[in-house]
């Protein structure tokens, strides 16, 4: 197996009483689909947030490729190459989709001379438009690029929202269920992307569709009250009698 690009270690979170993550440790290998998986209040996206720095455990630890990264603000663990996707799209709705990825870009490069004037055309700066362009094509918004993001239908407003991410340059991917308020023909798209995204991108996916997480993982964690059941591939996760006890038995009919 490779390396371990993510590391968690002892992870605990609390909110007053509740203890939404009690003592997590799991990794992420490099170049691997990691899902988690777990019942509703499970801790699956605390654990998102505090991956994602939106958070800080109250106790343990985050290595992100061999860095303890566990202080580091949001924008600094984007800079070390972690990105995510949030349960409810977050884009710029009165911008068209374009200008959208040219921001996450920009952002990214301001070493290029880029003015980060927000408001002018950001298009104009060619080197910006042409990677934007490429990250719209590459999730399949190519001929979208001048529809306002908030003209776009749901399942093309998550598709940019991961162009955002991509745009950031990452490594590991975190994706909050990418296929919350979607339809069968939307969610299979998705799938089909996060399929091909993860040829070239480590990802962590949260999500509730047990078709989705079977075909895509190769691995899967499961969470249940803040606590990590297990860890394993599809077919071990599948057949553990504690993990169908507690969560699987009730969102699927697998034999």
């Amino acid at each position: 197996m490779s390396e371990a690009l993510l590391q968690i270690a002892g992870v605990s979170r609390s909110f007053g009483g509740v203890h939404a993550l009690s003592d997590v440790s799991l990794d992420v290998v490099a170049g691997e689909v990691h899902a988690l998986i777990g019942p509703n209040g499970a801790g699956k996206t605390t654990l998102i947030h505090q991956i994602s720095g939106m958070q800080r455990p109250d106790a343990g630890k985050i290595l992100f490729a061999g860095k303890d990264i566990t202080r580091l603000s949001m924008h600094e663990r984007v800079a070390a190459g972690i990105a995510r996707s949030w349960q409810i799209t977050n884009v710029f709705l009165r911008l068209s989709a374009l200008d959208n990825v040219c921001l996450a870009v920009q952002g990214r490069q301001r070493d290029w001379g880029s003015s980060f004037r927000f408001w002018r055309p950001v298009d104009a700066e060619r080197r910006i438009a042409e990677e934007a362009h490429s990250w719209l094509a590459e999730v399949g918004l190519a001929g979208r690029e001048q529809v306002l993001a908030g003209s776009l239908a749901h399942g093309e407003q998550r598709q940019l929202e991961l162009a955002l991410a991509l745009a950031t340059g990452p490594s590991l991917l975190l994706l909050d269920e990418p296929m919350a308020g979607m339809g069968p023909e939307e969610s299979t798209q998705v799938v089909e992307l996060i399929e091909h995204l993860g040829r070239s991108v480590s990802i962590l996916l949260v999500e509730h569709d047990m078709d989705a997480v079977f075909r895509l993982a190769d691995r899967i964690s499961v969470l249940v009250g803040g606590r990590l059941l297990c860890t394993g591939t599809p077919d071990e996760v599948r057949a553990n009698p504690e993990v169908r006890s507690a969560y699987l038995g009730e969102v699927t009919n697998t034999p």
